[in-house]
């Protein structure tokens, strides 16, 4: 149960990464809007975080939880705002994605 917790206080993280990148695009009423969804993802995942680590490993838990973070937010930024796409960053993407899988693999929880 803990383990979909941390993945879901992942893709938060994504979320929350995702609200600052479209308040930098706004001006107004909807950036605010867009910085109130920041701080509820933020505190959503923090708080989901906070929870998986008390039965997870800290060091995984985190590493788990910044690679969902990262991959996700790349992700996010290649479909959504057309950030570039070369071989050699789906490359480390996917060398980031395997290294969150072996976390988990090796984990004793």
């Amino acid at each position: 149960m803990n383990w979909l917790i941390l993945i879901v206080a992942g893709l938060f993280e994504v979320g929350f990464t995702s609200c600052l990148a479209k308040a930098k695009e706004t001006t107004g009423s909807e950036m605010y809007l867009w910085y109130g969804g920041f701080v509820t993802c933020l505190a959503i995942s923090m708080f989901g975080l906070m929870k998986a680590t008390q039965s997870l490993p800290l060091g995984t838990a985190y590493a788990v939880w910044t690679g969902i973070g990262a991959v996700g937010t790349v992700l996010v930024g290649i479909i959504v705002f057309h950030e570039s796409v070369d071989f050699w960053r789906v490359f480390f993407i996917f060398t980031l994605i395997a290294s969150i899988i072996g976390l988990k693999v090796v984990s004793s929880h």
